[in-house]
């Protein structure tokens, strides 16, 4: 007797029973029973029937385990794997243990929907890691582990170490499942090809018995090693009602195989060895460079989970200690040495140096970062050793965000995967029915060779390559984007971009820097530009507001007595002189001397002046972004309708849409008026990108298609945008347009294909003029088209207005 629950002896005595829809189910210990009870209880006894293995046995968690876990509840453990969301929940990335089929997944997210607290837990059938959001203040962290032990799984902190190694020892089981196949096929070949271009002949009857059997040999591990993974998923496919290419390789694999070796023990024709082994080899050389390549691409998180620093040089006084990263502290200071990379999110306080932020934002050229410059985790320092003031650190990291995005994209199914997916399980549905259909009538019809003919229309039209067609594209795609510094948070970004006609730009923080610079200085004749400068630095260096920050990078002349007046200005002492810088109106009421006349400039207008001289009028401006004209110039080349949206004055933003060619501007719009417009737009008939930083982009961009915040926007901002600019640079919109388009022309080139190739395929092999042996190259030559066709994808982005930017892959 086995257990209903783990499929494990269940011999004990008294024997463990319990009535379920009228029947005795006996268990194998109380621990079985109690999950059971606990399954049926929350209304998840499908469970049962949706299974294709054996579930994991329950084991009760010993005081030390239980205690091991409560330690998870702690602030400065929870650092290294515990983020915050701004919607109040925490949010979690755990590695779940035991999962043996897809029906544990659905089990594990069911159960845990039901706790309380939890708004959200999703398991990775690949990774197998799972994303955890819940309300600290409900329940604890460690009572949602338990939860999950007490049904006989495990889950830990993911470490991406951890993962890599687990993904090292899945893609080390495929090359032995690969190399063993590789092998039996050209042994088996061996054997077959002489035979069926008749190379040999004259050969006796015992030697024919003898290469049949030894062909046996070979062709044996293949079936139940190399194979087995297409038995395990197509009997999943058949308990779910979920048909997918699994079931019609597994029936060809296990009939050709069955029927081989049935003939070689009882005597017969035809054996179909070789076919086996070939159909095994090259489906499995197609899912391993399919797999490959998502691997590669690093949508896991592993790749760029490698990129954080486990330890950090922490000072403390004259000498450091090396500590945890993710028990740094906002506050804290750090030493990073040259060719180390940054364990924590920061502001440099001593040094200056380059920093490769290429894991970041996707630009290759490193950048000079100094004194007051905001640095990143992940980021890789050059030269010179810096000195940084940590403010985030752990999972509150740029960088874990950037992980965070990428598995919530990777959990997320694109429309047009799904739609695949559904016509492979059509097309499998229909092949299954034709096949038993294609050997009834040739048998009908006489002839000896119905079962080779059924055979090969199993294998011919195995929809592989339907089935790779859109999600190889897909990843390739995404790959590529977050190569060049566009990152989609959604699933159906990418889909989604091909149709996007007209972007909506908003202003300060998008088109232009965010950030006042001077344009221009007005002396008035006592004293010359370098010398005001110095004072107007002199005075700024007392305040920290924007426009102070302006001055802060010129050469300071002494002023004493400085008095900051909010907002107006500043006044000091110099040379026995009152000083004054600000507004007009502020330095107009400290100075005696008759105002100046001079024609308006552009932006905003800073005086200087003692109480008897006008000196200086500096001109602030907010300047477009460097590469925003060329991005601008080929967006329309590319038919892209373009309008720049903001709540700043008109006048200025006209002028901004005039020096960078924008078609249209609007200023003055609130964030009413800024939706307002955008449904307009969508009601036109528009297909609207709206590209934003600020919180009060967040209505406009909600009413858009798409949307995209920029990498300095804020976190709220960046979380509900559909896709974020990872660098400073405006030139990846042009580049995911092009992507996109490129993407959807791919996947219909694959779905055409593999739909023509199979429409082709089909009668050819149901008439019998394709034997199994070449219906298995012709499948997997399918398959390997539309692959390499879909890593045509990830080439180097284009030239889009900005030559200097070349895409050198991040990550390999």
């Amino acid at each position: 007797m086995q257990c209903f629950h783990c499929n494990e002896p269940a011999d004990g005595y008294p024997p463990i029973t319990l009535e379920l829809d009228g029947k005795v189910r006996q268990f194998c210990c109380e621990g079985c029973k109690a999950v059971c009870q606990t399954i049926r209880a929350e209304g998840l006894a499908d469970f049962y029937q949706h299974r294709t293995a054996a579930a994991v046995r329950p084991q009760s968690l010993a005081p030390s385990e239980v205690q091991r876990l409560r330690e998870l509840d702690h602030e400065l453990v929870q650092a290294s794997f515990v983020s915050d969301n701004p919607d109040g929940t925490r949010e979690a990335q755990l590695l779940i243990g035991g999962i043996t089929c897809a029906a544990c997944i659905w089990l594990l997210e069911n159960h845990m929907a039901q706790q309380p607290g939890v708004r959200q837990f999703i398991v990775n059938h690949t990774t197998q890691r799972a994303r955890l959001c819940w309300l600290p203040d409900e329940i604890r962290l460690s009572d949602l582990l338990i939860a999950i032990h007490e049904l006989g799984y495990t889950a830990r902190p993911y470490q991406a170490d951890e993962a890599e190694q687990a993904l090292k020892a899945e893609q080390r089981s495929t090359l032995i499942r690969l190399a063993l196949a590789g092998a039996g096929t050209f042994q088996s070949m061996m054997l077959a090809f002489p035979l069926y271009f008749e190379l040999v002949s004259e050969l006796s009857a015992e030697f024919v018995t003898f290469f049949r059997w030894f062909s046996l040999l070979v062709a044996t591990p293949v079936v139940f090693y190399s194979a087995r993974p297409f038995f395990t998923n197509a009997l999943r496919d058949l308990r779910t009602r979920h048909l997918t290419m699994d079931v019609p390789v597994a029936i060809a694999i296990g009939l050709a195989y069955g029927a081989s070796a049935w003939v070689t023990v009882s005597g017969g024709e035809e054996v179909y060895f070789e076919s086996v082994c070939m159909f095994t080899f090259f489906l499995l050389l197609g899912r391993f460079i399919e797999t490959r390549a998502r691997y590669r691409a690093g949508l896991t998180g592993a790749a760029l989970g490698g990129f954080r620093s486990n330890v950090a040089a922490r000072i403390q006084g004259d000498s450091t200690e090396l500590v945890a990263a993710h028990s740094l502290q906002a506050g804290d200071r750090i030493r990073i040495r040259p060719g180390e990379t940054l364990p924590a999110d920061g502001v440099i306080r001593s040094g200056h140096s380059t920093l490769d932020e290429a894991v970041l934002t996707g630009e290759y050229l490193p950048e000079t970062r100094t004194i007051g410059d905001q640095v990143y985790a992940g980021s890789v320092n050059g030269e010179n050793p810096l000195d940084v003031e940590v403010n985030s650190a752990g999972e509150k990291t740029r960088l874990s965000g950037i992980l965070r995005i990428l598995d919530r994209v990777q959990a997320e199914k694109p429309p047009i995967a799904s739609m695949a997916d559904r016509i492979a399980g059509k097309f499998v549905a229909r092949v299954l029915i034709l096949a038993p259909l294609v050997w009834i009538g040739w048998t009908l019809a006489g002839a000896e060779n119905a079962f080779d003919i059924t055979l090969s229309v199993l294998v011919v039209t195995c929809p592989c390559a339907l089935s790779l067609a859109t999600p190889t594209a897909i990843t390739t795609a995404t790959v590529k984007l977050r190569r060049i510094g566009f990152l989609p948070t959604r699933g159906h970004t990418l889909e989604t971009l091909n149709e996007i006609d007209t972007i909506v730009f908003d202003k300060t923080g998008t088109l232009t820097n965010g950030k006042l610079e001077l344009q221009g200085t007005r002396t008035f004749g006592v004293l010359d530009q370098t010398r005001c400068l110095r004072l107007a630095a002199g005075l700024e260096q007392h305040s920290e507001h924007p426009i102070a920050r302006v001055f802060h990078e010129f050469p300071t002349e002494h002023v004493s007595d400085v008095t900051n007046h909010l907002g107006g200005g500043l006044t000091g002492q110099w040379q026995g002189q009152r000083l004054s810088i600000g507004h007009r109106d502020f330095v107009r009421e400290r100075t005696h001397a008759p105002e100046p006349d001079i024609s308006p400039g552009t932006g905003m207008e800073i005086w200087l002046a003692t109480d008897q001289h006008w000196l200086a009028c500096f001109f602030l401006d907010d300047q477009p972004r460097a590469d925003a004209s060329a991005t601008i110039r080929t967006l329309q080349a590319q038919g892209i309708r373009t309008i720049l949206l903001s709540g700043d004055r008109s006048e200025h933003v006209q002028q901004i849409a005039q020096a960078v060619g924008i078609d249209r501007a609007i200023g003055r719009a609130s964030p009413e008026d800024k939706l307002a417009i955008i449904r307009q737009l969508a009601d036109e008939g528009h297909n609207v990108m709206m590209v934003g930083d600020g919180l009060n982009d967040l209505p406009s961009m909600a009413g858009a298609r798409v949307s995209v915040a920029m990498g300095s926007a804020a976190d709220l901002t960046q979380l509900q945008a559909d896709a974020v600019l990872l660098g400073g640079q405006l030139a990846p919109l042009a580049d995911a347009l092009q992507t996109s388009r490129a993407t959807r022309r791919v996947i219909r080139q694959n779905m055409g294909w593999a739909l023509g190739y199979n429409l082709l395929a089909l009668p050819l092999a149901a008439a019998g003029m394709v034997a199994p042996w070449l219906a298995a190259i012709g499948m997997s030559i399918s398959s390997l088209v539309v692959v390499l066709n879909a890593l045509r994808i990830g080439g180097r982005p284009g030239n889009t207005g900005n030559p200097g930017r070349v895409g050198t892959p991040v990550i390999t």
